[in-house]
């Protein structure tokens, strides 16, 4: 069986982003980029699968020439190959380009399962996955906690509002995982300098036009500071003022 991860290089989430100089993008002047946390759990689970019936394990990952540090991290997890599809402005795509880029590789690729990480951290966007689904015409759960295998028919849970939802979904299928799906690994010294030899073929992102413009990009305002009113009884009265005719919670 073959399976293809499709992962996205992102901000570390610990990392303080500024807006760039033309007002529409992040500034990546100083930035620290890694795989995309919820990347991880659907890299973790192929894995699983690969150990348990011997599939074999590739990484799709649309970016830049420095994606490969994230690539490499998936390899290194224990995947056995990678394709980057490379676009120097890989960052300035959005969710509908990513997804058809993604979908042209996938047609030539031809596997039997697919994996998503249910969003990219950076974006937010969470609608790669389901995107390319809908343009290969294939069956999709997104979010999903549980997977399970038999033959081929994924049985599959996730969570909604008040429960836990089965579904069950015939191969060739797509699935976006959530936290929760399993536990990732860390890769080992053996598995870091396995990747190093492990094949990443790169070549020219197909050219896919974008659906939506970014207009303007901004951090929030910053809050404003705290107040201290005073202590004991005294201060009851006037927290209930404030909280009243200036937060206007009351």
């Amino acid at each position: 069986m073959k399976i293809v991860v499709c992962i996205k290089q992102v901000p570390d989430t610990e990392t303080k982003v500024k807006i760039a100089a033309d007002g529409k993008s992040l500034d990546p002047a100083g930035v620290d980029y890694v795989l995309n946390p919820y990347d991880e759990y659907a890299v973790e689970e192929a894995i699983k699968l690969k150990e348990a019936n011997g599939s074999e394990v590739t990484i799709l990952c649309l970016g830049t020439e420095a994606a490969t540090k994230a690539i490499r991290t998936g390899l290194a997890m224990g995947a056995d190959n990678a394709v980057l599809l490379k676009d120097e402005n890989a960052a300035g795509r959005d969710w509908l380009s990513v997804a058809k880029t993604l979908a042209e590789e996938l047609k030539a690729l031809q596997p039997d399962l697919i994996f998503f990480g249910k969003q990219a951290m950076d974006d937010d966007s969470a609608a790669v996955g389901t995107a390319v689904a809908q343009i290969l015409g294939l069956p999709s759960v997104a979010n999903i906690t549980s997977f399970a295998l038999e033959g081929a028919t994924a049985t599959v849970q996730r969570e909604v509002e008040g429960g836990i939802e089965t579904l069950t979904a015939t191969l060739p299928a797509i699935f976006t995982a959530h936290k929760g799906l399993n536990e990732p690994r860390y890769p080992s010294l053996k598995g870091i300098m396995s990747a190093k030899k492990k094949p990443v073929e790169e070549k020219a992102a197909a050219v896919c036009e974008n659906g939506t413009e970014v207009v303007s990009m901004a951090l929030p305002p910053e809050r404003p500071p705290g107040k201290v009113i005073g202590e004991g009884v005294e201060a009851v009265e006037k927290l209930i003022d404030l909280l009243k005719n200036e937060a206007k919670v009351l």
